[in-house]
């Protein structure tokens, strides 16, 4: 059935007339006219007795009636459920992000976005950059946020900006107290690092690689407040994410080992898969990372 045909009948059956319908469509009396004889020819079935004083509807425009205004009734809400769509205002976003990102910088920006636009639903799913990508894969989140390296021909992605890895230890530890350290020197510290899987991982051990650096590996951790914890007793060096270490080193809890010749940053990039075209409501979240990670001071630098 045209559709466009059905658009005519339902305007002449509300207004009752012929002249009534082709005003509401802003169409000529004849055009309306033939589109109802086409309509009609087409199901083999009057649809209207023509009177005096316009038209009335036959037991067969009787009973298609309610079908088309249920069918322009749905066309009307799915315009408008698009529109809202559009201006934020109803949708869906489920996230995935590996751990230093979910926990240290999307939280607040979720919940700031999210109050901005209370029609959204929000999901954040945290893991590390290998659970990340597996999750985008599978279906399970429709943005990842990720810090580690990834198949790039795999993913569309967008490079949201940069963070420095800081070597860092407890006040106690006996490299604290050193006014300069090489990478050399560094490197003979008992290292405490991330799991297998996390961004942070493969970066540093393709750092430590690319300069010729043995790590002592002593002790490998879930997380980044894990890994924190553990230096605590004075005990090994970890490099921990710049996004992490803010409360830590202004309360001078751990600080910072001044390291000349080893400078370590990460790039933090968003995915989502190929075939997938990215929503208003991810657009305008990735906007809002990008320019929290371009006001952050330091080591923080954005494109």
């Amino acid at each position: 059935m045209n559709l466009h045909h059905l658009k005519v009948f339902l305007a002449v059956a509300q207004t009752g007339s012929i002249s009534g319908g082709a005003a509401r469509l802003f169409i000529s009396q004849p055009a309306v006219t033939r589109e109802i004889r086409e309509l009609e020819g087409r199901l083999q079935l009057p649809l209207f007795d023509r009177q005096t004083r316009g038209v009335s509807l036959t037991e067969a425009g009787q009973r298609l009636l309610p079908y088309a205004e249920r069918i322009f009734a749905l066309e009307h809400a799915a315009e408008r459920d698009l529109a809202e769509f559009a201006s934020l205002g109803a949708g869906e976003l489920r996230l995935c992000a590996s751990a230093t990102m979910g926990s240290y910088l999307l939280p607040s920006l979720i919940a700031d976005f999210q109050q901005q636009h209370p029609g959204l639903s929000i999901s954040l799913q945290i893991g590390n950059t290998a659970s990340s990508l597996r999750a985008l894969d599978s279906g399970d989140c429709t943005l990842a946020f990720i810090e580690g390296p990834f198949a790039r021909e795999a993913f569309n992605y967008q490079l949201l900006g940069s963070d420095a890895l800081l070597p860092v230890s407890s006040p106690r530890h006996p490299l604290a107290s050193r006014p300069r350290l090489s990478a050399a020197e560094l490197a003979e510290a008992e290292l405490f690092l991330r799991e297998e899987g996390s961004g942070t991982r493969s970066t540093l051990e393709q750092v430590y690689q690319a300069h010729g650096l043995t790590p002592k590996v002593a002790l490998a951790l879930g997380n980044s407040v894990a890994l924190k914890r553990s230096l605590q007793g004075g005990r090994g060096i970890a490099w921990i994410s710049e996004l992490a270490m803010e409360d830590e080193l202004r309360s001078g809890e751990l600080v910072r080992l001044a390291v000349d010749d080893l400078h370590i940053q990460r790039d933090l990039h968003a995915l989502w898969r190929r075939e997938r075209s990215l929503s208003p409501a991810a657009h305008a979240l990735l906007d809002q990372v990008r320019h929290a990670l371009a006001c952050r001071p330091s080591y923080i630098k954005t494109f």
